[in-house]
């Protein structure tokens, strides 16, 4: 049994527009999360804040929850 949490399948990244962020973004990425729709950005009344929504796609095998349409 692993220690490690299960990947969550949806995830919303928000922060300032920055290198930070776009390193976070591609991390993902990276995991295998792919983009979920165009990002979404701000203004806080400092900087640029920025919103991307990514999602873990299910395996081709994977089962729906009880009840879920696929």
């Amino acid at each position: 049994m692993s220690d490690l949490p299960k990947p969550l399948g949806y995830r919303l990244i928000t922060g300032p527009d920055d290198a930070e962020f776009c390193a976070r973004v591609s991390a993902l990425l990276d995991q295998g999360y792919q983009l979920h729709g165009s990002p979404a950005l701000t203004f806080d009344g400092e900087r640029v804040i920025a919103a991307q929504a990514l999602v873990l796609p299910r395996s081709v095998g994977s089962e729906a929850p009880e009840g879920s349409a696929r």
